[in-house]
Order: structure tokens, then sequence, then C-alpha cells
């Protein structure tokens, strides 16, 4: 989910809340606090009214929401602990949002957290974060990744290195530790990787989760119309994801606001900006997606 913006640099929630149900309603599981939602220059307070926002809003549906610890001080454990015990208790399913102290940390330390964090889950989402998009992300060696694996309150992980080969070892590793555990695709410059046994967690599916879902239900479906739509997909993920990587948050909001979706399309007041010329490609891809019947505007 992206979070909104107004013009004086607030969060606008009456936007979020469009946009959360509106993703729900294309049936896609929302996902809150994450890199999309701006969740690294956000206070606790705000990303515990994102929270609240969100299980109001969704009444006992599913969500995922990133329980993040970055910047704080204190034993990296508790904090984490104290962030998933709050997620689950407005009803999400908590990712452990990588950060500082964890990257210092010796692979069996880094498994020891996970195991206890995940003894206090009925389910837990592990995440990958390739430091293109925050300089506290990493990628785990395929052996942490093995161990990982191998929780059984860890039902999934997140993989965001932007490597195809990568992704595919852990496909393959999955296939051979656990078949059930759920690899969920971060990379936006090959949004196709469902074609390969991944789930997806993607920024880019923020921009128009209908198109998304009309995309899924075609791959479903084995109708070679997954082809082009995916396509003029990855062409719009192309285009925002291209360095500065975190632009695409203001990319994002512009997109939507020229769907009329969003009232502004200022990113946070500390993000990035991309170039005001970048509208007349954002405004030709949402005409193009409008030809397959898939987004609905206001």
């Amino acid at each position: 989910m992206l979070l909104p913006f107004d013009d004086v640099g607030q969060i606008d929630f009456d936007a979020f809340s469009r946009l959360l149900i509106r993703t729900s309603e294309a049936g896609l599981i929302p996902a809150v606090n994450m890199d999309t939602g701006y969740v690294n220059l956000l206070t606790r307070d705000e990303r515990r009214r994102v929270l609240t926002t969100t299980r109001n809003l969704l009444a006992g549906q599913r969500f995922v929401a990133g329980a993040f610890i970055e910047g704080e001080v204190g034993d990296p454990l508790a904090l984490y602990q104290r962030e998933v015990a709050a997620i689950q208790a407005h009803g999400g399913t908590p990712i452990l949002f990588q950060c500082s102290a964890l990257k210092q940390m010796a692979p069996e330390k880094i498994i020891a957290l996970y195991r206890a964090v995940a003894a206090e889950c009925e389910r837990l989402l592990a995440f990958e974060l390739g430091e293109m998009f925050v300089s506290f992300g990493q990628i785990y060696s395929l052996e942490i990744v093995r161990e990982l694996m191998q929780i059984p309150q860890i039902v999934g992980m997140k993989h965001s290195s932007l490597n195809r080969e990568l992704e595919w070892q852990r496909l393959a590793l999955r296939d051979e530790v656990r078949p059930d555990f759920k690899i969920y695709t971060g990379n936006d410059l090959a949004i196709d990787m469902v074609m390969y046994g991944s789930d997806y967690l993607l920024g880019l599916s923020a921009f128009a989760p209908e198109a998304f879902a009309a995309r899924d239900a075609l791959w479903a479906a084995g109708d070679a119309a997954f082809y082009e739509l995916n396509d003029l997909l990855q062409y719009l993920g192309f285009f925002a994801f291209r360095p500065p990587v975190p632009a695409y948050k203001h990319t994002a909001a512009q997109f939507l606001k020229l769907r009329g979706l969003i009232a502004c399309d200022a990113p946070h007041p500390k993000g990035l900006n991309r170039p005001i010329s970048d509208l007349e490609v954002l405004k030709d891809i949402g005409e193009r997606l409008k030809s397959y019947g898939v987004t609905r505007d206001t």
C-alpha cells in the first residue's frame, strides 16, 4: 500500500483508506507499513495509526504489516516482539522488516532471533531487502534461508534483491525443503516471477491493484492475454523503479493522482521526487491499461 501525503506534508488518511478498500475489493491482501508506505520515515505513532486505520477498515479481513524497529534503542529481540505483538493485536500478519542491528549479527544469531520471535506467532513472514531500497537491508545466504524455512511459524519470505537468479535459488530450495513455504517476490523489474512459482508482495501492485488481480486471473485460467497485460505492467515497473529506486513511491503517487484516486501526488516530505516530465509517460500507460478493461478510475 502507498501511503499518500497532502500538499502540506501530512498523511492523507482519507486517501489511504480509499486505496486500502480498493485493494481489498480487487482481491489482493493489503500490506501496510512497508517500504511503499514510507515505513522507514514514519514515527512509531504514525505506524500505529496506519495499523489502527487498516484494522478498522478491513474488519477482520487479512492484511500484512511491517514490524519495523530501525533507529530504536534497545534489545532487537524485545523490540521485534513488541511490534509483532501490536500487529497481531490489530489482526495482521507480521513481516519482520530488517534493521541495522540484525545486519550486524552472525548467521546463528539471526536464526535464533527469528526463532524467538516466531515462537510467539501463529504466522510470521521473513524479509530480505536489497540495499538499493534501504541501507540496512540485506540478502541472506542460502544457508540462513534454509534454516528460516524450517521454522514452522514462518510461512513465507519476501525476497527483494531485484535478481531473478537469487529468487530462482530460493524457489528451488523451497521445493526441496518445504513445498508449502511461500516466496513472495519483491522484484518489480521481473513481475512475471509468478510464472516460476513465486507469489508477490510488490510495490508496483499499489499502482493498479485491479490490473494485477486481472493479470493473476488470466494466468490462473491459462489465458494468453496474461502476457500482454503483464508486459504493460512491467513497462510501468521499469519506468517507476529506475534509479534512484526509492523514488518509485513518488511515481506511484503521480500515477494514482493522474487516475483521480488521490488528490495530491506529493511524496513524504523526506522522500525522493520524480520530475514532472514523467507525467506524460504515466498518462500514456494509464490510457493503455484502460484498453484492457481492468482499471476503474474514480
